[in-house]
């Protein structure tokens, strides 16, 4: 095909695809009128009930007699506050992803003994089988690691040898099996990327069995497997607190939705990966660390709360920033007073930071914290409570671990993968039916038109 046959080629798919468009828009009003609650969402943003889940509780505002009342949130699993969680595992000096993850999966919380034996046995399943890497991740690199860890996890279903058995026993053993090889997936799939996009050295590490999942993590990444407890335990603490946030956020709804058409488990993870990639659900750190060089650069004194208030003016009337007319980090769906990840994962970040080049970023992204409110009722009229989430400090604590921008999302999605697992399993168990909602169709019936008339 010469070029101007490619022209006419392109120029005609640029029509159809125009008619696509046109063919495919709906009058935004008949939402209203039959009743169609967009997102899942009522019309006060809280989210339509679809289901009831033993394994988590996200507790952000309470309803009387019809009114939204604001409260501290609470994020609670399996009937644990995870500030409890959080403050017995760094308290006792120790990391807590484990314990997490064992009371995710079995509801209850372990003793010393059941820990330690879960802990050796996440530890033993780490590892990727023989010739995994080379075969499935280095032969294929990706420029965006959440698309290699979806399609590593389906392709664990080659290397399993009864991949269909959905007793609970077997269903069990392959969620410990995919909470283990998750991270060894995520880190070869980064120094494979890095060798083949970035033309630098590829480092791969051997597995040590005698690390927490946090500390392999740093230990794989890093090319001289140097890290701090201090570093580790602060990523053991991001890992418990993105482990699970219940069962109507995107990716878990995903899982149980996957689930409940009974495919395997591979398939359900694995679409929970993909569903997490997307930018309006995992990789919100992502945007707020770009916004933050957009307000490092735009503003000249940090500590001035003037030039701060004038700046995020300036993004709310997309005048800066990305243009989007939106501060990242600031604002969530369950949540109004607090995002309890966020207060946790701020006071402990806080501590590392001081002394170090990123306190003043965080001292920066306090002001963001602290100013946005009163910015946003003066700029839209909305005086609803608006409280930073989880997302407006997890970007710079990865940065602060050096951890590559790259890996943000994929590490929420080796946290998170103890959740989809207990979904998952729970969908299984209760659920019973497939999920399937319905859709109001509005195409009225058009008489056939023969070929030769068109």
């Amino acid at each position: 095909m010469d070029r101007m046959e490619q022209l006419k080629s392109t120029d005609r798919l640029k029509q159809m695809c125009a008619d696509f468009v046109q063919n495919s828009l709906i009058d935004s009003s008949l939402y209203n009128k039959f009743g169609v609650k967009r997102g899942l969402r009522n019309s006060d943003g809280s989210g339509v009930v679809a289901g009831i889940t033993n394994v988590c509780c996200v507790h952000g505002y309470v309803l009387s007699e019809g009114d939204k009342q604001p409260i501290d949130g609470e994020l609670i699993y399996r009937g644990y506050n995870v500030r409890d969680l959080v403050g017995g595992a760094l308290g006792d000096d120790r990391y807590g992803y484990e314990e997490v993850a064992y009371l995710l999966l079995f509801g209850v919380l372990p003793n010393e003994r059941e820990l330690t034996s879960f802990s050796r046995l996440i530890a033993e399943y780490r590892e990727l089988p023989r010739y995994f890497s080379e075969d499935v991740i280095m032969r294929n690199p990706s420029p965006n690691i959440m698309n290699k860890m979806q399609q590593a996890v389906l392709t664990l279903y080659s290397y399993d040898s009864d991949p269909e058995d959905k007793s609970v026993e077997s269903e069990m053993m392959k969620a410990i099996s995919v909470i283990s090889k998750l991270p060894a997936i995520m880190v070869a799939s980064y120094q494979t990327m890095r060798r083949f996009y970035y033309n630098d050295t590829m480092v791969m590490h051997q597995i040590n069995k005698e690390e927490s999942l946090a500390e392999s993590i740093l230990s794989t990444l890093r090319d001289d497997r140097a890290y701090t407890p201090e570093e580790a335990k602060l990523l053991d603490v991001c890992l418990m607190l993105h482990a699970e946030h219940g069962g109507g956020n995107n990716s878990t709804f995903t899982c149980r939705t996957v689930s409940s058409s009974g495919t395997d488990a591979y398939s359900a993870y694995s679409a929970a990966i993909g569903s997490l990639k997307g930018p309006r659900h995992g990789g919100a750190n992502i945007k707020v660390m770009e916004m933050l060089e957009h307000v490092k650069a735009g503003v000249k004194d940090w500590d001035n709360d003037g030039e701060v208030r004038e700046f995020l003016r300036k993004l709310l009337r997309r005048e800066a920033g990305d243009k989007s007319g939106l501060i990242y980090g600031m604002g969530h769906a369950v949540y109004t007073l607090s995002d309890p990840r966020a207060v946790i994962l701020k006071s402990n970040a806080m501590k590392l930071a001081e002394g170090t080049e990123f306190e003043a970023e965080f001292r920066l992204l306090d002001s963001i914290e602290r100013l946005t409110p009163e910015v946003f009722a003066e700029e839209r009229g909305d005086i609803k409570n608006i409280c930073a989430n989880v997302d407006m400090y997890s970007g710079l604590v990865y940065k602060m671990l050096k951890i590559p921008v790259e890996m943000y999302t994929a590490l929420f999605a080796c946290a998170r993968m103890a959740g989809w697992c207990a979904h998952r399993m729970e969908e299984m168990i209760n659920g019973k039916r497939i999920i399937r909602p319905a859709y109001k169709a509005i195409n009225l019936n058009k008489e056939y038109i023969p070929l030769s008339d068109r």
